[in-house]
């Protein structure tokens, strides 16, 4: 097991939905004068993957899935590379965002950064947790990575570090949230929030989403935070008043942002999909404690993994495939495993 895989640092919240949606929300003749106004800053954002195929599923008007990634940089001070060269932190915020435009429907899948997985792309079968695969290999090994997991196809990717979050929910104005239970943050400067409906500000929102510690439910619980925070931007967007915060929100983020979305792919999606961000369904894949070698991870079950792809391939519109890769070779190989106790892998 590589040592990497076992460096335990605390991550923040990375909030990359943003932009994807609000150009969802955005629509008619003003959206579009807008939003080629703003061509310079998207086109910033442009970072195609190497020898990998572009999607035409937006320019064909079919679903189309989105590989979200947050990388612990900006905030944190360190430095992110990404892309073709490996980067200088893990991924540990990744979504399986879908879009349907015949649904009119948007769903979010939540995978947790300590799930086990194989890392597609490493010269030997390489067992990791899943996010490693963006500091091994850029967004092209987590791409993979997740592709091979689940069994679903990957069109685009879109990666947002922390350094944008702040500036991203201010600029829509903030965003209200209804936290379940009363707590003080104390990893993140302090900040003490009350139970129940509150508004709050880029920096109150970014450590609320970012509070793992305090949650007895753990990195869970905070998944369903930035769910949460998301959903609430998405809220935001929506309004007709957001777009003229447009293109203060877009030259602000776009030096914190890397997507293989090309403009003229942004701007179909406004034009064909937009109907669907009203509509937004959020899970995440469930693992289990365990533990490999001094390593705590998380390990879902087949019938979870398998639930999880059926969801997804359900949402783009493809038929359902029975799982077969290296994590349902490893749950069959420990037939006796229990939550918490020690899991095999044959590597």
């Amino acid at each position: 097991m590589d040592s990497r895989s076992r460096r335990v640092r605390y991550r923040g919240l990375k909030i990359f939905l943003l932009f994807l949606f609000i150009v969802l929300a955005a629509g008619g003749a003003y959206a579009a004068r807008v939003f080629y106004q703003t061509k310079s800053a998207i086109d910033k954002t442009y970072t195609p993957l190497d020898s990998k195929n572009v999607s035409t599923s937006i320019r064909d008007r079919k679903p189309f899935s989105i590989l979200l990634l947050g990388v612990d940089t900006g905030a944190d001070g360190r430095i992110d590379h990404g892309t073709t060269n490996q980067g200088d932190a893990n991924s540990d915020t990744m979504i399986v965002a879908t879009v349907n435009p015949q649904k009119n429907k948007v769903t979010m899948t939540s995978i947790p950064r300590d799930t086990v997985a194989q890392i597609v792309g490493q010269p030997t079968t390489d067992i990791e947790k899943i996010n490693a695969a963006y500091n091994f290999g850029g967004e092209k090994m987590a791409i993979n990575t997740v592709s091979t997991l689940l069994n679903v196809p990957i069109d685009y990717y879109l990666t947002i570090n922390m350094g944008g979050l702040e500036k991203i929910v201010d600029a829509v104005g903030g965003v209200d949230v209804d936290n379940p239970f009363e707590f003080t943050s104390a990893k993140t400067g302090g900040q003490h929030f009350p139970k129940g409906k509150q508004h709050l500000n880029g920096a109150m929102a970014l450590a609320y989403a970012r509070m793992r510690y305090e949650d007895p439910t753990g990195d869970y619980g905070r998944q369903k935070r930035q769910q949460q925070v998301i959903k609430a931007i998405i809220k935001n967007a929506l309004s007709v008043g957001t777009l003229t915060h447009l293109q203060t929100l877009l030259d602000s983020i776009s030096s914190n942002m890397r997507t293989n979305l090309k403009t003229d792919d942004m701007l179909s999606i406004f034009s064909n999909y937009r109907n669907a961000a009203k509509s937004i369904s959020s899970e995440t894949l469930q693992g289990q404690d365990a533990w490999i070698g001094d390593g705590a991870y998380q390990v879902p079950t087949t019938a979870e993994l398998q639930k999880t792809s059926d969801r997804i391939r359900t949402a783009l519109g493809l038929s359902t495939e029975t799982l077969d890769n290296e994590n349902t070779k490893m749950n069959a190989q420990n037939p006796n495993f229990q939550p918490g106790g020690q899991y095999t892998i044959p590597y």
